[in-house]
């Protein structure tokens, strides 16, 4: 037995075959008596490397999360003894940590009004406290995108078995619309208390248990792999996104903007750092005519996608934007870039007909963070297509 207990591999090769068994439906319990001794000494890592190999195998996802659930309920108490590693203080991990705890504590809560409601025990004021409550918890999706944004890019950059990021991911979507649902639910005039119940149930088994998944599963292995330099970094990047349920101004301190970064020959856009070129090319492939107007009210560029609205030539640059445009539409122009850079406006729109054409124009005010005025963006667009949309399309159509 201490050979399996030391060595990975051997571990993550038989949770893999115990999980492809209980996702292919053989029998739970008899599947466990064979499998016991060795579950036992199961570690976070295995989970990581043993979903991940769920997802390459193709397996489809709802069988896939079927079978996670059954199978880290029996390894609830394995995955609980794992000796705790304590969780660095001020990064990402111990945000998400007390995100948590407050998600938590909320949850229970509101427990007595759910027994009230269950009972069928209720007023109207009861149902609408309770509506409150949950609109209140949604906001919890504000740390899942943290988490899909932020932590995820970093340990799919770390780790090599990281796909079961993409089950956490699904698993997110699920509380999402779980947690719509039963807002709608109490928004209506009678109460569907079998629907109620059900997706309750399952709003706190998937939030309970992500939150056990983070904690217990993917922090020991994060704590072990990623430097903590980069965890910190990583809570400045989460602070611009805002935790739901935790006080942002404790992280202050550890905002982003503080921390200017460079790297050579590249742009620091503070989101990322492309390169000129890079830059240009993202410019071209958009579908749209763009051209800046800085706050002296001079072309500093213009974009050139593959299909040109309206003509452009490097002559533009430098040109006052009043010397841009005929005699007849100037003082438009004028009256949009005055009312711009007085504060009063920060959108114009216009849409005109061109040989069966659909053309949208907009103009943006650009402004600093300080709320100076920085000159105008004119965004032109073939629209005819996307004004001819119905419906929805969530397949691909290629062919």
């Amino acid at each position: 037995m201490s050979e399996i207990s030391n060595n990975s591999s051997i571990r993550i090769q038989m949770l893999s075959d115990f999980s492809r068994k209980m996702i292919e439906g053989e029998n739970g319990a008899k599947l466990y008596k064979e499998y016991r001794e060795r579950l036992e000494t199961i570690i976070p890592h295995d989970v990581i490397s043993a979903f991940d190999n769920m997802i390459l195998e193709n397996i489809p996802m709802d069988k896939i999360k079927t079978g996670v659930n059954k199978i880290l309920n029996i390894l609830y108490k394995t995955i609980q003894s794992y000796p705790a590693i304590p969780t660095p203080p001020n990064t990402i991990l111990s945000a998400i940590a007390d995100d948590n705890a407050k998600m938590e504590t909320q949850l229970k809560e509101i427990r007595p009004l759910i027994k009230l409601v269950s009972k069928g025990d209720y007023t109207q004021d009861i149902i609408n406290e309770l509506k409150e409550n949950f609109t209140n918890i949604s906001l919890f999706n504000k740390h899942y995108i943290i988490k899909e944004n932020i932590l995820f890019p970093m340990i799919e950059n770390s780790w090599t078995d990281y796909r079961c990021l993409q089950i956490m991911w699904s698993f997110h979507d699920d509380i999402r619309r779980n947690l719509k649902t039963i807002i709608s639910i109490l928004d209506k005039n009678e109460l569907d208390l079998k629907q109620f119940n059900r997706h309750l149930g399952d709003i706190y088994f998937n939030m309970l248990n992500i939150k056990f998944r983070e904690e217990k599963i993917l922090f020991p292995r994060i704590i072990e792999t990623i430097e903590n330099e980069k965890l910190v970094s990583a809570l400045a990047e989460a602070v611009e996104i805002g935790f739901p349920f935790i006080n942002n101004e404790y992280f202050e301190k550890h905002s982003k903007s503080s921390k200017e970064r460079t790297q050579q020959g590249k742009v620091n856009l503070n989101t990322g750092f492309p390169t000129p070129e890079q830059i240009r090319l993202i410019f071209n492939h958009l579908p749209v005519d763009i051209t800046y107007v800085d706050e002296n009210d001079e072309v500093v560029f213009f974009s050139t996608p593959k299909h040109r609205i309206f003509p452009r030539s490097n002559a533009v640059i430098g040109r006052k934007v009043h010397n841009c445009h005929p005699p007849e539409s100037v003082k438009i122009v004028e009256q949009i870039v005055e009312s711009f850079r007085a504060g009063e406006r920060d959108v114009a729109k216009f849409w005109i007909n061109i040989m069966n054409k659909f053309i949208l124009i907009q103009y943006f005010a650009v402004r600093d963070n300080n709320g100076n005025y920085k000159g105008v963006v004119e965004v032109s667009q073939d629209a005819t297509e996307i004004r001819a949309l119905e419906g929805e399309q969530r397949l691909l159509d290629w062919e």
